[in-house]
């Protein structure tokens, strides 16, 4: 997957790469599974041989799982886990913001970090989606990435445990994401435990630019789950 039209030469510490290998392979297997789903997983295999455990074997057991899985039911899966569940999202600003005012402008934060970093935007998916974020801070702005996941630690910690509570394949791959994030504090385990429960923010107007609601794509969107 390959969104960004232009990726950062800038080196990084050694001690950066982990993270950076991590990120590029979550990237690709929470992507939306399509006829290039073979050739992402390609590319994770080559990747998690250069990655330490416990990443590897936990995005090791994600890969076997959408190798074992036929594109259709793999891509049926996906929808299910991500686009009809509000609880399992992968837009982070969804718990920061809700269907509020707020969330557009969340939304080109996103937008103007990217274009700091001299990329543009992604075109096909939204700036906040997880596998975006990723992509960009494995390929374009480590640090910049970095800072974004951080931000919305707390968002991508509800999705591992909705995950986990569904005993999803892809609960590994989060795992391995969340492990590259400083660890969750007293008050952000408390404020996940309360978006778990009783949802994010909701005031549904003033979303310009991007107008998004969850799930915003395919037309699986009218079927939604509640939290």
């Amino acid at each position: 997957m390959t969104l960004f039209r232009r990726a950062s030469r800038r080196e990084d510490p050694a001690r950066r790469l982990q993270t950076r290998l991590v990120h590029q392979a979550a990237s690709l297997l929470l992507a939306y599974p399509d006829e290039q789903m073979a050739e992402r997983l390609d590319t994770v295999e080559a990747l998690v041989d250069h990655i330490d455990e416990p990443a590897r074997g936990r995005l090791t057991r994600t890969a076997a799982y959408l190798r074992r899985s036929s594109l259709l039911d793999a891509a049926e899966a996906y929808v299910d886990t991500f686009d009809l569940r509000r609880r399992s999202t992968m837009y982070l600003t969804y718990w920061t913001a809700g269907d509020t005012r707020n969330r557009g402008s969340e939304i080109h934060a996103f937008v103007q970090t990217y274009r700091e970093a001299g990329a543009e935007p992604p075109v096909g998916e939204a700036p906040d989606h997880l596998p975006v974020v990723l992509e960009f801070a494995a390929t374009v702005a480590p640090e910049a990435g970095e800072r974004l996941l951080v931000a919305h630690r707390v968002p991508i910690d509800v999705l591992h445990r909705a995950l986990v509570g569904d005993d999803s394949p892809y609960a590994d791959t989060v795992a391995a994401v969340c492990a590259t994030l400083p660890p969750v504090d007293e008050a952000q385990e408390q404020r996940a435990r309360r978006l778990m429960h009783a949802g994010p923010p909701a005031e549904a107007i003033g979303l310009q630019p991007f107008t998004l609601t969850v799930p915003p794509r395919r037309d699986a969107h009218d079927r939604r789950e509640g939290p």
